[in-house]
């Protein structure tokens, strides 16, 4: 069961949002309500889906509610955002029964600078931090992250942070979920605003490009296996005491064709490259396909299709497309092509 997934209630978004410390305590509440009406019957707890886009992308590109675009506001999201997830992990083993397990989901994407210039390889760290490490470092390294101060220093003093905030935030959770779609190749850009001081948390002077020739989605996301095992094996070798990994979300999005073989390709080497990651010491447990069923996708509405059913929205019937019969084959038999990452 996953608590939260860009869901605020606007009562709370009308006193300040995620901005403000209150919904990070509101939120430890809402985890013990949700505890006590299914604590019986769920085993595995999700705090958080990607608190990158609940915070960044909704408070400082302004592409998902509610639609801001700032620079303090986007970052004291991001840490108010973890700090509820730390008050909610609390709460919950106060009640959790013995067996049941807490985690967090993220969404990873390795950043690669489309050339070795110095410009663009301090442009693909500032967008690694902005989407990665301002996540997993509090998380699970027990800091912020370095460069945090450097990068965004214009725009914020940091002065939502308090003491305790870290050892809230890095409380052992039982397993890290982690959904992961394509690698961002990005080069240096203008700002978008020449004053450091009003630039929003996503102006970073950073532009992401499509490689040539580079094998896409139907949606045009670039399609790069080899970017999931940098990111398990990159997690595992960071943070020794990271805990075990779900792959929570995956998966090719396009215009809902029933014979969809540019899913089926895309499914078959992103396994490939789970069990690469496994056998380099990553400690994979599990793997979810998005989705299951084509369905609402957030700003893309009902245009996007992730899913293995195709669903008519009209009639609502519900058609097994040709990668839910190989990943049905799959699971019976699961046998992977050569590895990806060689």
């Amino acid at each position: 069961v996953t608590l939260y997934h860009w869901d605020l209630p606007q009562a709370l978004e009308d006193r300040g949002g995620w901005r403000v410390r209150g919904t990070a305590e509101r939120f430890a509440d809402y985890a013990e309500v949700m505890y006590e009406a299914l604590g019986e019957s769920v085993s595995n707890w999700i705090t958080l889906n990607e608190p990158y886009c609940s915070s960044i992308v909704g408070y400082g590109e302004g592409r998902h509610a509610p639609g801001a675009k700032e620079g303090e506001g986007a970052l004291a999201a991001a840490h108010h955002l973890l700090l509820g997830h730390g008050l909610a992990v609390a709460r919950l083993r106060e009640m959790a029964r013995p067996g049941q397990r807490i985690g967090v989901t993220l969404n990873m994407s390795p950043t690669v600078p489309v050339t070795s210039s110095p410009q663009d390889l301090q442009a693909a760290r500032r967008m690694d931090l902005l989407v990665n490490r301002q996540f997993t470092e509090p998380l699970f390294g027990g800091a912020y992250a370095a460069d945090m101060a450097e990068t965004f220093g214009r725009i914020s003093d940091f002065s939502f942070r308090r003491d305790g905030d870290l050892e809230n935030i890095g409380r052992p959770v039982d397993f890290l979920g982690v959904n992961y779609y394509y690698r961002l190749h990005v080069e240096a850009a203008p700002y978008d605003e020449p004053d450091p001081a009003r630039r929003t948390a996503f102006d970073l002077g950073v532009r992401t490009v499509t490689p040539e020739h580079a094998r896409t989605s139907g949606l045009g996301w670039v399609v790069e296996p080899e970017g999931l095992y940098e990111t398990l094996v990159g997690l595992t070798s960071r943070y020794p005491d990271l805990p075990p990994v779900y792959i929570t979300e995956n998966g090719y999005g396009d215009d809902g064709a029933l014979e969809d073989d540019g899913r089926i390709d895309y499914l078959r080497d992103h396994l490939a490259a789970t069990r690469d990651a496994m056998e380099a010491g990553a400690d994979v447990r599990g793997y979810f396909c998005w989705s299951l069923m084509d369905n609402f996708e957030w700003a893309r509405g009902y245009s996007a299709r992730f899913g293995i059913v195709h669903v008519d929205y009209d009639t609502q019937v519900r058609t097994p497309k040709a990668s839910f019969h190989w990943m049905r084959d799959f699971i019976t038999d699961p046998v992977v092509t050569a590895p990806v990452t060689a």
